[in-house]
């Protein structure tokens, strides 16, 4: 079955669906603080929700009756048309890969012009899900990726231009601002509830056809091995969902979101039976974060981690210590690891995150994502035959539990810094300096191309010579008028760079 799996994500069709909380690498500094072991939290009381649900009903056959559901969710979607202007020549729309499954997923490819060497709009159509009566809407990141222009259409055909408020890529989530009052929302509902064989609805604009409500069941939950993101804990459905239908309604049939259509799994592009969907529990979190910090605020474990299964596979001796059937193995941990903190070793298995069975990494990954800096999660695990629960508070991956807002400066650059020792000084020939020790795929230093490893001399023509001097540097330019870090260093291999970047992007 892993073997099928694996053949089929090569086929997986999905544009940039990333995870939050990367276990064992560096991310974004984030936090939130917590006093107690955090439950299943309501983050729609952050967008001011309307909570009345209309509970399914049965014909009189006997069937499920989808209509009261379909008919409270489907004012809530909406049509969702990004422009993005072309400087280039090329003519390939958000970074085109030549791949026509790519170029054209969900809607993307209308480059605007007949010659593919004219330089014209891409125009990009998908769909999003107003969760809040003021107007905040959430999609997909890859359907407003670099657009210029965002135009979104109601269900009563209003048109509204829609301000972009903040996205992560990673979990490929978005959360836009339409300008406006009372306007029809759907609620969240409690993802971790839902069951395989559930019924299920999607909602959104596949291949433009506004208002399409299709069903479903239920096929799996926590499935992992999509795409190339870092963390992956979907849920697969069988409902009917195509090009354009990104960013919409997933639904139960209470009426309920639980989550946002995000990728399917096809050899032509269009549907082939597999949906994939960010659970709500995951795209909750995401967009109150980015509502209320502008940047989402991530907890690591610290642990590099593996299936059991495939920890036995990979070591026959190892193997027969292990009496765990299921749970994420513990390989190793990062060097700075919360789970080492508390008392968790190399061989260890973690088998629960508070009253939560886990049955596989992508279900730890989905449990732990939905987490801030600075909350206590309890962790149950196994080390040998003797199961053990320990209380740990995640923390960011800097080491602590600090709340990070995207005007500090250090949410734009994506860096985790590492004061040199004078060790290190000395094998280096330098009086100061400072390691980049991680950085975040959606950072701007990932994208100017500095990398882990790269020592900064200087900043601004600053000699630095402790992260805390870095970090003091960025937030001062970050609310200077010139909004721009001139960045001297190398590499130890000996190789000199020198970068520029700007933070008014």
């Amino acid at each position: 079955m892993k073997k099928n799996w694996k053949k089929i994500s090569t086929y997986v069709i999905v544009a940039l669906v990333g995870a939050g909380a990367t276990f064992g690498a560096y991310n974004l500094y984030n936090n939130h603080s917590s006093g107690e072991i955090a439950d299943y939290y309501d983050y729609g009381k952050d967008f001011q929700q309307d909570q009345n649900i209309h509970l399914a009903s049965l014909t009189a056959e006997g069937y499920p009756d989808f209509t009261k559901a379909a008919e409270n969710s489907v004012h809530a979607v909406v049509h969702i048309k990004s422009v993005v202007k072309s400087s280039g020549s090329s003519g390939r729309s958000r970074g085109g890969t030549g791949d026509p499954f790519f170029d054209y997923f969900f809607g993307f490819g209308d480059k605007g012009g007949s010659s593919p060497y004219e330089s014209q709009p891409s125009v990009g159509m998908g769909s999003g899900v107003i969760i809040s009566k003021d107007g905040y809407i959430i999609t997909n990141n890859h359907v407003i990726d670099k657009a210029n222009d965002i135009e979104v259409t109601l269900n009563d055909n209003r048109k509204f231009t829609a301000k972009l408020v903040g996205t992560d890529p990673k979990t490929d989530i978005a959360l836009l601002k339409i300008e406006g009052d009372n306007f029809p929302t759907i609620p969240f509902g409690d993802s971790d509830k839902l069951k395989v064989g559930e019924w299920v609805l999607a909602i959104g604009n596949p291949f433009n056809l506004n208002s399409t409500v299709t069903a479903g069941i239920v096929s799996a939950k926590s499935r992992g091995g999509i795409g190339s993101g870092d963390i992956q804990s979907f849920i697969q459905t069988d409902a009917a969902i195509n090009r354009g239908n990104s960013g919409g309604a997933l639904v139960n049939t209470a009426g309920q979101l639980i989550g946002i259509n995000t990728a399917i799994y096809s050899q032509t592009g269009d549907f082939a039976g597999y949906g994939f969907a960010v659970p709500v529990s995951i795209a909750g979190k995401v967009v109150a974060d980015i509502k209320e910090y502008g940047t989402v605020q991530r907890a690591i474990l610290g642990v590099i981690i593996t299936d059991v299964s495939v920890a036995k596979e990979s070591d026959a001796d190892e193997a027969k210590n292990l009496k765990a059937t299921e749970g994420a193995y513990v390989n190793d941990f990062a060097e700075r690891s919360p789970a080492k903190e508390a008392g968790l070793e190399k061989g260890d298995v973690i088998v629960g995150v508070n009253d939560s069975k886990i049955k596989s990494v992508s279900e730890l990954l989905d449990q732990i994502n939905r987490f801030r800096p600075g909350d206590k999660v309890k962790i149950t695990f196994m080390r040998g035959s003797t199961t053990k629960t320990t209380e740990i508070v995640l923390k960011n991956s800097a080491g602590d539990t600090k709340i990070v807002k995207s005007t500090d400066g250090i949410a734009a650059v994506g860096a985790a810094f590492k004061t040199l020792s004078e060790e290190k000084k000395k094998q280096y020939g330098i009086r100061s300096g400072v390691e980049v020790a991680g950085v975040d795929n959606s950072g701007k230093f990932k994208k100017e191309g500095i990398t882990k490893g790269f020592i900064i001399t200087k900043i601004n023509n600053q000699n630095v010579s402790t992260s805390e001097d870095v970090e003091s540097i960025i937030k001062k330019v970050a609310v200077s008028d010139d909004k721009v870090l001139f960045i001297t260093g190398f590499y130890p291999s000996g190789s000199r760079k020198y970068f520029a970047i700007d933070l008014s992007e």
